[in-house]
């Protein structure tokens, strides 16, 4: 009862409308309203359906979550069927990152959409970062070298698909392939998939239908969790990375002659 009175005068708060607009809005009386902002009353099942499809909001997100953290009005649609959790802020207003360990990461698929597994996230601060959603992935393997195995991809969420910019790399998750993280041409209007290619080249490049697509997150920074040794650090070491990712070194040599 009192996380829904909350939500309820929260939300029409971020909305701008008065208790008399939105009453007027969903058909019933001000005072109904006021009923339930209050928690002198619970909403019906009606109402909720009501509220829920005036907000875009699911029913149990609602009814189960503090949303009055939410900054603004920017929940996340996805089909028109969920919303993800609105941009989480701290005590100052920053933005928070939640962060999939390699431990959930396997359950990601599962959970993505599933409130109880977002909110167990643990959350950090990176107080450079652009504004929007943000969440932070483990990277697996060598596909995407120099990054290394273990290191954390932050990526912005990206609600329009057609905010896809061929070349830029991204998380992306699928039912097919689950997480990835890999560079991205966009070739919705072509054949109404994306074309994943590992700047590892070992590593061959492959489509994916876009309806497969759960959700995409554009790279904005990452965090290295591993210390470069000597070694990486070497020009030898560096040449080895070039000629294995298949870059043409002739050009480079008539420079040094």
């Amino acid at each position: 009862m009192k996380t829904i009175s909350k939500n309820l005068r929260h939300l029409r708060q971020l909305r701008g409308v008065t208790q008399e607009l939105l009453a007027e809005d969903l058909g019933v009386t001000r005072s109904r309203i006021s009923s339930y902002e209050e928690g002198r009353s619970a909403p019906t099942i009606e109402f909720l359906i009501q509220l829920s499809d005036y907000f875009k909001i699911p029913i149990d997100i609602l009814l189960r979550n503090d949303l009055s953290k939410a900054q603004d009005t920017s929940f996340i649609e996805v089909g028109n069927k969920r919303v993800l959790f609105p941009i989480m802020v701290d005590s100052d207003n920053e933005n928070l990152i939640e962060v999939v360990p390699v431990k959930a990461s396997a359950g990601y698929l599962d959970g993505y959409d599933d409130p109880e597994y977002i909110e167990q996230l643990q959350k950090i601060k990176l107080p450079f970062l652009p504004t929007g959603k943000h969440r932070a992935f483990p990277i697996k393997g060598d596909s995407m070298l120099p990054m290394k195995d273990g290191s954390y991809v932050v990526g912005r969420y990206i609600e329009d698909r057609r905010d896809i910019i061929s070349g830029r790399t991204y998380i992306i998750i699928s039912k097919s392939d689950g997480m990835t993280y890999k560079r991205v041409y966009n070739q919705i209007a072509e054949n109404n998939t994306l074309l994943l290619v590992p700047d590892n080249q070992t590593y061959h490049s492959y489509e994916i239908p876009i309806d497969e697509v759960q959700e995409i997150w554009e790279f904005t920074c990452s965090i290295n969790t591993q210390e470069y040794d000597e070694q990486e650090l070497k020009l030898s070491s560096i040449i080895t990375m070039f000629n294995s990712l298949g870059v043409e070194l002739k050009a480079l040599e008539k420079l040094v002659k």
